[in-house]
């Protein structure tokens, strides 16, 4: 029986990821594509460019023994196939662009579409950390964060497609961070990359307590992430803020889902006991007594690197 392959394709705001896979996970081809030269009006030569990729890296495994496509993208949405309204892509901001029916016209392949942090949790489901598991949530902590809800082990979606967006309910209620979003205080603000650098720059104009961090002009959470690592006290007080801020929202998460799992995806993860101690502290002080002790923090299981790619080809199963 000849083998079967799928593709995976993972958009960013920097670059796009396609892989093709086969039902193990092994990802036997892959691409980049440069994103950032793709400006507003440019979505449907991105989408041209995007589906020539996909027939061209199919063709090293023959096209008639692909599946499927399966794609995660900002604001993708697996009802309609689209992505809506996606602010760091600058062809998807403000519009909706149809993007399961251009591809599926172009490489006359299906194609199925979501958001990347749902795609996460499904790859996370498949292959990962959650595999078995049918109630948990995927938390991913990148340059925003994302999530991915599943509950009864089905992917909660909503009425619109649109389920899911943890990163930004209000962790904050009065003089939070403004967001990107165009809302104040939501978790993102504090949680995310960006967050930690920018509770980091924060806190040094606030107090003249010595950091290896004043000496760096543009701070990074890996440079916040270095000075803790060496004992600096501001960076390692930092970590902690950052995984209270967390751990409460997740107390609030869990109330509503009740999950098995926590599943934490991205580099801010890759700090170990710096982010999940406090992660876990501050859950479980705010946690309602019939959760005490039951819901677990983990790492998610899967290669960064390799994650959105894996997460998506499984859609196409």
């Amino acid at each position: 029986m000849e083998k079967e392959y799928v593709v995976g394709v993972d958009i960013g705001g920097q670059s796009a990821k396609i892989g093709i896979m086969d039902r193990f996970a092994h990802i036997v081809a892959r691409k980049k594509m440069d994103t950032k030269i793709y400006g507003a009006q440019d979505g449907e030569k991105f989408m041209n460019d995007l589906s020539n990729n996909i027939l061209e890296l199919s063709s090293q495994v023959s096209v008639e023994a692909i599946k499927g496509i399966g794609i995660g993208a900002p604001n993708g949405n697996y009802y309609h196939g689209t992505i809506e309204d996606a602010a760091n892509l600058p062809w998807g901001k403000g519009k909706v662009v149809p993007l399961k029916e251009y591809i599926y016209k172009k490489t006359g392949l299906p194609v199925t579409v979501t958001n990347d942090a749902n795609a996460a949790a499904i790859g996370e489901m498949t292959y990962g950390t959650a595999k078995g598991m049918k109630n948990f949530i995927e938390i991913t902590l990148g340059t925003g964060v994302g999530s991915g809800i599943v509950i009864n082990g089905e992917l909660v979606y909503g009425h619109d497609g649109f389920a899911g967006e943890l990163g930004h309910t209000c962790a904050v209620r009065h003089n939070g961070r403004q967001c990107n979003c165009g809302k104040t205080g939501c978790l993102e603000t504090y949680a995310s990359a960006i967050g930690v650098a920018r509770t980091a720059r924060e806190w040094l104009d606030m107090t003249d307590e010595p950091s290896s961090l004043r000496s760096l002009i543009d701070i990074s959470s890996k440079d916040v992430f270095d000075a803790a690592m060496k004992g600096d006290k501001i960076a390692v007080k930092i970590f902690e803020f950052t995984g209270k801020m967390l751990g409460t929202s997740f107390s609030d998460f869990v109330a509503f889902s009740a999950p098995e799992a926590i599943v934490l995806f991205g580099g801010l993860a890759d700090a170990g006991d710096l982010i999940m101690k406090p992660t876990k502290d501050a859950m479980e002080a705010n946690l309602l007594g019939i959760w005490k002790d039951k819901v677990q923090i983990l790492k998610s299981g899967l290669n960064e690197a390799d994650a959105a790619i894996l997460g998506a080809g499984a859609l196409a199963w």
